[in-house]
């Protein structure tokens, strides 16, 4: 038995394989089965400049604190008619997605002088007709182990 797990040992150091990966499967691949997809589709896009930022966000308290998960960026070149798709890969949970048109790249909303938007903005599965940000309850899907999901972020310009 001894002889084996030396022979095994050596044979991982030699190929280069992670232990680990060697008992458990690749851990890469194994992360990915753990996941579930998400596809996104952006309507509504004015511009083809800048990109598209979104926060991933867990709960009404990371979003009130402006504290995502995970950020993204998405870049504009697949934009046709103001659509944009693309997809992201996400543990099963429940999420709610927040998205900027950060059009001239500083990561941040600009706003007027009055203190409305310059950019535009939109939630997962919710179009904000008010001023007021939304609960997350009224932007929030579930991601499912395996599964894709999809979703509409219509953005919103002021």
């Amino acid at each position: 038995m001894m002889k084996w797990v030396f022979l095994c040992c050596m044979l991982m150091a030699f190929t280069g394989m992670d232990p680990a990966a060697g008992i458990l499967g690749d851990k890469d691949s194994l992360k990915l089965e753990e996941k579930g997809a998400v596809q996104i589709t952006f309507t509504g896009i004015k511009s083809d400049k800048g990109v598209i930022a979104a926060g991933v966000f867990l709960d009404q308290p990371s979003f009130e604190e402006e504290t995502p998960m995970k950020s993204v960026r998405f870049s504009k070149n697949g934009l046709k008619e103001g659509v944009l798709k693309t997809s992201i890969e996400l543990m099963p949970g429940t999420y709610g997605i927040s998205v900027l048109d950060d059009e001239n790249t500083n990561k941040e909303m600009d706003y007027n002088f009055i203190g409305l938007p310059k950019e535009g903005f939109g939630f997962s599965n919710y179009y904000l007709s008010g001023f007021s940000k939304p609960h997350f309850d009224k932007f929030k899907f579930d991601v499912l182990l395996g599964k894709t999901v999809s979703i509409t972020i219509r953005m919103r310009y002021i």
